[in-house]
């Protein structure tokens, strides 16, 4: 080999189009494993046959661990470890073909080349690529037979998150952005930075060939608890200090926040952040992953399956327990198969990156196979009773006297978690409900059997729990049924009206105490400010049915809500002679809406205007308003313009440039804000033609 340092010709654009990677925007070789690539360098005068190739990665290359690979070129692609195959040769250049085995290890190489014949001359180098997990790729871990699916799961830049509560799912766009800029790096230096790594750089590098170890690894990573991690969270309604979790619209920003502070973690997150980060770190790798919403999540502190919620004489929900209901949960699932498992539980994996409970001592969770779940094989790797309980815990409602400590269990219910479990649709901005993907029909005898199977898994069923409530309790019946009816709309700068229907259920006269709060809270059912209260004795007549209006004011709740627009509103009936009642009801208020038009045709590398318009809908002046736009292909970074004060039912138009650079269906999302309503998000589907 001469002495000068040979010229590589990467063939960036055919080896990105081969390899579905070229959304990446790197002047970086990027490829995908168990897949040929090509290269051509001048520079050796030697015959080819006389050459040896030489790729690593990680800080101790080394042959044993997989990190190191030496190979010569053949006359076939071997399947089991690296090999080149020649393709042409001229007068002092060659072109070769390198295949990787389909578990080789991911992340940046180096590649070298070396003479035989001279006599152990030093090797040169031909620069460095970046290797990824290969889903269009049968022999690969994460390997996904349909095209469709590796398209929207790997491919999909724009996402659709579910929210609200189980009477009323909301939704919103999320821009994943895996292709832009350097968040491919920011990704690798993740890696690098984990407890792992740091603990074992080799031995953790050797792992990275294992969809199911880099998920675990990752999902503690997106939380800051224990690693410094990228994002820190916070459920407490109060956001100083950072941007409030519902603000956020895109991943590019929050990982690139956390690269330019020097890697400390940014502020603040919510489950479907840590849940969105988490889908573009891993799309970006090359693992097919996406967002799951669980509405009526359970969070199990103590893993009994059970989760229990305390009230007070008033109705006020206390939050004294560890265990909680919320109104939704955001995970991901990852494809991939479970070799150490078996095949039958092999597909779509739980990751959850929340930091909920500690996991081997970090926090960290999953992968917990989605079918082990279904079927309560809940002894199984990783973390199975906990996402097992977060679709299957039964509830348990106490009222509790704070002045005795005693409690009484007002009524359990097994049918209360774990439902309309939601995600986007493949190819369309649609949902679609998985949830008899996690558990067979819910009150059906093959989803209680599966629930004792658990239990018993879980050694729960030999255990006496002091804490659990009595059979008798159990079965003890009512006299009265409870239900809130919404009568009226269900949104922010409107009064909240409802409606309390109380029946008897007995044939003989009932006397009832209501005692009625409503609490602003966060998305977890977290109270955070009492908003009103009131109390009515009622008597009910033989099998009779009564409604009582109730009317929370606008000027009541406004300065209370928090970023969810939340209220969970209860009345605590004490029957006399009866056992007490507890009715409840989750709210998640609309914002108002916000209309945007694309005026004209989107054309690549042509100005194209978009008009936003908002119309304040209550009848006081909003100030601080500001509009926030981004979406991949149709502008780079976020667009922040301020938007002028708008007086009582005053309508707002705001203008601003697009020029769209990539044809296709692409997603633009709007986030606006102001002093009275925080976080209205929507998006539009711009079609950008030639």
């Amino acid at each position: 080999i001469a002495a000068t340092q040979p010229s590589t010709n990467w063939h960036l654009k055919e080896n990105a189009r081969d390899h579905h990677t070229s959304k990446f925007s790197s002047r970086e070789l990027i490829v995908r494993r168990g897949q040929a690539f090509t290269v051509t360098f001048n520079g050796t005068e030697q015959p080819e046959q006389n050459l040896t190739f030489i790729t690593e990665t990680g800080p101790k290359p080394s042959k044993l661990a997989k990190t190191q690979a030496t190979f010569g070129i053949s006359s076939t692609v071997s399947k089991e470890s690296w090999s080149a195959v020649l393709q042409s040769t001229s007068s002092n250049s060659v072109s070769i073909s390198i295949s990787s085995p389909p578990n080789a290890v991911i992340g940046r190489y180096k590649l070298s080349v070396q003479s035989t014949s001279s006599g152990g001359s030093s090797p040169a180098s031909l620069g460095t690529f970046v290797l990824l997990f290969n889903p269009w790729s049968s022999g690969d871990d994460v390997f996904m037979p349909n095209k469709a699916e590796c398209e929207e799961y790997v491919l999909e830049e724009f996402g659709i998150i579910f929210a609200g509560n189980k009477n009323h799912i909301n939704s919103f766009g999320w821009n994943f952005g895996q292709f832009q800029g350097d968040i491919l790096s920011i990704c690798l230096s993740m890696l690098d930075r984990s407890l792992n790594y740091r603990q074992d750089p080799a031995t953790d590098v050797s792992h990275r060939n294992d969809p199911k170890y880099l998920g675990r690894v990752l999902s503690a990573m997106v939380n800051a608890n224990d690693d410094q991690g990228v994002l820190l969270g916070n459920w407490s309604g109060n956001y100083e200090g950072g941007k409030s979790p519902s603000s956020w619209t895109g991943s590019g920003e929050i990982l690139q926040n956390w690269k330019k502070s020097g890697f400390k973690p940014v502020r603040y997150g919510q489950c479907w952040v840590f849940a969105a980060v988490l889908t573009t770190v891993l799309r970006c790798l090359g693992i097919p992953t996406r967002t799951i919403t669980n509405f009526s999540s359970a969070h199990d502190a103590d893993g009994n399956l059970r989760v229990d919620e305390f009230y007070d004489a008033s109705g006020n929900h206390l939050d004294r327990a560890a265990d909680s209901i919320w109104n939704f949960h955001v995970w991901n699932e990852s494809w991939f198969s479970r070799s150490d498992l078996g095949p039958s539980y092999s597909g779509w994996q739980v990751l959850d990156a929340t930091p909920q409970e500690e996991s081997g001592g970090i926090y960290q969770c999953g992968p917990a196979s989605r079918n082990a779940i279904k079927e309560g094989d809940v002894d199984l790797d990783y973390d199975c009773p906990f996402v097992f309980a977060e679709v299957n815990a039964d509830c348990m409602y106490w009222n509790y006297d704070p002045a005795t400590g005693k409690k009484t269990l007002i009524f359990s219910k097994s049918t209360v978690i774990g439902q309309f479990i939601s995600t986007k649709a493949v190819g369309r901005d649609d949902r679609v409900d998985v949830t008899n993907d996690y558990k067979y029909e819910e009150g059906s005898p093959k989803e209680r059997d599966i629930f004792k199977k658990a239990r018993k898994k879980l050694g729960l069923e030999d255990k006496f729990d002091p804490t659990a409530p009595t059979p008798q309790e159990i079965d003890q019946k009512p006299d009265i049924s409870g239900k809130f009816k919404v009568a009226g709309p269900l949104e922010v700068g409107k009064d909240l009206n409802l409606i309390l229907v109380l029946a008897n259920l007995q044939s003989d006269v009932k006397t009832v105490h209501v005692n009625m709060t409503a609490w602003s809270t966060v998305y977890t059912r977290r109270p955070i400010h009492e908003i009103w209260k009131d109390s009515i004795s009622v008597t009910l007549s033989p099998k009779e049915e009564k409604q009582f209006p109730i009317k929370i004011l606008y000027t009541e709740y406004q300065q209370q809500l928090t970023t969810d627009n939340t209220i969970q509103v209860t009345a605590l009936c004490h029957v006399e002679g009866g056992i007490q009642v507890l009715v409840q009801r989750d709210i998640t208020l609309d914002n108002p809406a916000i209309d945007i038009q694309v005026l004209g045709e989107a054309k690549v590398n042509k100005e194209v205007d978009v008009e936003v318009i908002f119309t304040n809908p209550i009848d006081v002046e909003v100030m601080n308003c500001v509009l926030q736009v981004e979406g991949n292909d149709l502008l780079r970074g976020i667009l922040e313009i301020d938007v002028p004060p708008l007086k009582a039912s005053e309508k707002s138009s705001t203008k601003f440039k697009l020029i769209p650079f990539e044809t296709g269906p692409k997603h633009l999302l709007v986030h606006f804000s102001c002093d009275k309503f925080a976080d209205i998000k929507t998006f539009k589907m711009v079609n950008v033609i030639d």
